[in-house]
């Protein structure tokens, strides 16, 4: 009986001391924080990468089938965020194909076995040569229009999971795999066979931000969390179309935008959410204090059904649509709840170097 008993602490000693740490560290470890960086190469010095899983570089192109490094300057700044590794020895670098008008050729390039073939066996020596961690495709868009003047063909559905298929064969099981999914209806619709690029990619990133863009007649929330009765696109929505579609929760990345948009309501309508309007510009979330102040004539708002702020100028008539403190706290808290893959954001130089954003989604997460 005495040995039984010693068997039974020993049993839930291990149970509870040995084993569940290791639960909750399999799961933090799992949670991913996914920064692109679009900018020079001195001041990703000074962001805090020890906060990060996975920094992305943006953006490589095509050249001849080929993945292509645009600069010098580029590939300085590729180095330099290999070496930020010695800070945090867990990070992914990764390299990033397109950007919103940076595909022009991805149609016709993908369109062949040897194209996709030779733009793999590229970004194999690229990444050898950089000693990145993997390939983020940011393809605007497969299937359905993209960037004006863009080729599109319903063909890119097939030769894109082909593209993905490629990539992993050629480049190894180790080898990261993600892309940049539209955050958008057509697109989850249209663009990608969902179900046969999983065995392929490490994860998704949801762009569930531009969903009022430049190209909107109307405004409304660019990056909302949840839909409201005028929007029905959001980043809940996106989600919630894509486990319909059989995409595991542990794929997905879900966007957040470290930048806000502003848009001049015409004349004759309030200024307001859900108005006729065109696009004016963009402003980095590092000067949001300065851009969204009273000063300068702006009211703050929280819509609480989208989980979303925005801010209005009468006078001037500019309605700002962006993420803050609060809606990113909120949407990393969505993650989380959902079990998620993590959260991602574009983009780290539109942060502070401190007490930013990114501090924010590492506090959450």
């Amino acid at each position: 009986m005495k040995k039984n008993i010693q068997y039974s602490i020993l049993f839930y000693l291990f149970f509870f001391v040995g084993y569940s740490p290791s639960l909750f560290a399999k799961s933090s470890s799992s949670f991913r924080t996914v920064g692109y960086y679009c900018g020079t190469t001195i001041p990703v010095d000074s962001f805090e990468i020890e906060k990060l899983t996975h920094l992305i570089f943006c953006f490589g192109g095509i050249k001849e089938n080929k993945f292509h490094i645009h600069s010098s300057l580029d590939s300085a700044t590729i180095k330099r965020m290999v070496e930020l590794k010695s800070r945090n020895p867990k990070l992914k670098v990764m390299l990033s194909l397109g950007g919103w008008g940076g595909c022009k050729d991805c149609s016709d390039a993908f369109n062949s076995t040897n194209g996709r073939k030779q733009f793999a066996l590229s970004v194999k020596e690229i990444s050898h040569y950089f000693k990145t961690d993997g390939i983020d495709l940011d393809w605007e868009y497969p299937a359905i229009k993209g960037f004006p003047g863009h080729t599109y063909d319903k063909a890119d559905q097939n030769n894109f999971t082909a593209l993905l298929k490629e990539l992993r064969e050629v480049n190894g099981k180790n080898f990261e795999i993600s892309f940049a999914a539209g955050g958008f209806t057509s697109y989850i619709d249209s663009s990608i066979h969902w179900k046969a690029i999983l065995p392929y990619t490490n994860f998704i990133n949801i762009m569930s931000y531009d969903l009022v863009h430049g190209f909107s007649k109307v405004s409304g929330h660019h990056t909302p969390l949840y839909s409201t009765k005028k929007q029905i696109e959001s980043t809940n929505h996106a989600v919630e179309m894509l486990l319909q579609k059989g995409v595991p929760a542990n794929k997905l990345v879900i966007g957040a935008a470290f930048y806000g948009r502003f848009f001049y309501i015409e004349l004759g309508n309030p200024v307001d959410l859900y108005m006729p309007c065109t696009f004016a510009h963009g402003f980095s979330s590092k000067d949001s204090k300065d851009s969204l102040s009273e000063q300068n004539g702006f009211i703050k708002y929280w819509d609480d059904i989208a989980k979303a702020p925005y801010a209005i100028n009468t006078e001037r008539r500019l309605l700002a649509t962006y993420d803050d403190e609060q809606s990113i706290a909120l949407k990393t808290k969505y993650a989380v709840q959902h079990k998620l893959g993590g959260i991602m954001f574009w983009q780290l130089y539109d942060d502070k170097f401190h007490q930013g954003l990114l501090d924010i989604i590492h506090k959450n997460k």
